[in-house]
């Protein structure tokens, strides 16, 4: 592994989300998230995709969010443990409703706003930074059933008025801030990524590109806002990256990937460059899309282009256009992969290629010529309670171990890296399955996919060798 040592003001830490850690879901004022509506089981893809049967919660069904970690009560606990690992910088959401609980209310909940001011101090008081998502999968459901949520351009000035109101309470405090998460993820997981909800016989594509536009206003209003509110700041946007492979050298295949590739790229070009690239038109011209657009956009979206760029990284993905091929594809993955024969793959069905990582931080480096934030990254597994308390996670050390060492390279390669917070850096909900089985923590949290447990926090081995590799700034991987 490299002794390479990364630069002393680089931001370690981890990643976590308000609806995937904190619970509470509707206490001190808070209003339902779209998330809240999101049940363990069978139906979450469904409901994910856009089939959402009710804008209630629905009697027997479990729904892990509304308890999840109890991050809204235990972070002091957790945030101690973070500060004992050495945390430079730790990645959290607020929840819109929280702040906002129908989205549209004459003033800010002051309560939802207390508990983030809290939030921060205890962070600051550790020496951590907050690095603040403002929309983490998180839109009011009072919006949804009103306006449709994105779909409409009322979400644009509501947003915007969110984000004012957070910039200006949290100015001294928050230095970091993304706009929207995994924003492709809209074109996947449409409810999930942007409160979508779809009858039969809608155009879902017109829907999901119109609500894109929608939300790449409403982040380019927030980054007017924060550069106004907060110059100091930095607010970038968010991709869940991971370049897709041709199966082949087939022609065909290579031009596939690299649509595949673009279908993400798409919004951060926007973002980044400021202006719709020649590919989308042209997509949305043979695709029959009108994309309704104000006369002031093209200028708002190219005055106000965001400072970085943040991605996750779990994956990379393969593409093949021969039938036969694309009847081998794994599973688990939300972006639909053909298996690629020369990389393992988790339980969960994700590839685990480190060397993917580094062509991706290589990839978003070229095209956009910006500090890149790995702002997720990590390995979801099932872990296992020894008879005498102890939680052996070698295989996340490992995982993390050579993703690491690939940013070193990718780093030396020159690009540039800001921070590395991996993701649920203590054991939360997760987002995709709605499973705690599913756990990425270097803390393990006694919890269990029904619910059940005493929410005890326990140290598993990757913690104290994630402790080591930010003491060393990078050049220990190997936990001595």
């Amino acid at each position: 592994m490299s002794a390479f040592r990364f630069p002393k003001h680089f931001l370690w830490g981890g990643a976590l989300a308000a609806n995937q850690a904190e619970g509470a879901y509707l206490e001190d004022g808070k209003g339902l998230s779209t998330v809240d509506l999101l049940p363990a089981g069978e139906a979450r893809r469904a409901m994910m995709k856009g089939e959402v049967p009710s804008l209630t919660p629905l009697d027997g069904q479990f729904y892990p969010s509304h308890e999840a970690i109890d991050f809204y009560h235990r972070y002091p606990e957790d945030i101690a443990l973070f500060a004992e690992m050495g945390f430079k910088a730790l990645r959290v959401s607020i929840a819109w409703a929280r702040i906002y609980p129908t989205g549209e209310d004459a003033a800010p909940n002051e309560a939802g706003l207390l508990f983030y001011d809290n939030l921060f101090d205890e962070l600051l008081a550790h020496g951590i930074q907050p690095v603040v998502t403002l929309a983490h999968f998180d839109v009011p459901v009072n919006l949804v059933g009103k306006y449709g949520s994105w779909r409409s351009r009322e979400l644009v000035a509501l947003f915007e008025t969110y984000a004012i109101t957070v910039f200006k309470r949290y100015m001294d405090k928050v230095k970091y801030w993304l706009t929207f998460n995994e924003i492709n993820m809209l074109l996947h997981l449409p409810f999930l990524g942007a409160g979508l909800v779809f009858k039969e016989g809608d155009p879902i594509k017109q829907i999901q590109y119109q609500a894109a536009h929608h939300q790449l206003v409403a982040s380019a209003l927030a980054v007017r806002a924060c550069h106004e509110i907060i110059p100091d700041a930095k607010i970038g946007c968010m991709l869940a990256a991971g370049n897709f492979y041709p199966y082949t050298c087939n022609p065909e295949d290579v031009f596939l990937g690299m649509e595949k590739d673009r279908e993400s790229y798409f919004f951060i070009d926007v973002q980044s460059r400021g202006e719709y690239p020649g590919y989308a038109k042209r997509f949305f011209k043979d695709h029959g899309l009108s994309i309704e657009m104000q006369p002031e956009d093209a200028a708002i979206l190219k005055q106000h282009t965001v400072d970085y760029i943040g991605f996750s990284y779990y994956s990379s993905r393969t593409t093949s256009t021969d039938p036969e091929i694309i009847k081998n594809m794994t599973s688990g993955n939300v972006f639909g992969s053909v298996a690629n024969p020369y990389l393992q793959k988790s339980e969960w069905g994700w590839t685990i290629d480190p060397k993917g990582f580094r062509i991706t931080a290589n990839q978003l480096h070229d095209r956009y010529q910006k500090p890149l934030f790995v702002v997720e990254n990590g390995f979801g597994a099932t872990d296992s309670i020894l008879p005498d308390g102890s939680i052996d996670d070698t295989y996340r050390i490992d995982y993390l171990k050579r993703h690491i060492a690939e940013m070193a390279e990718a780093i030396q390669d020159g690009v540039d890296i800001i921070g590395y917070t991996s993701w649920g850096c203590i054991d939360i909900v997760s987002a995709s399955s709605g499973e705690m089985k599913k756990r990425y923590g270097y803390v393990y949290v006694d919890r269990d996919n029904e619910g059940n447990g005493s929410m005890k926090r326990m140290k598993k081995k990757s913690f104290d060798w994630y402790r080591k590799v930010i003491a060393s700034d990078g050049a220990n991987l190997g936990g001595e």
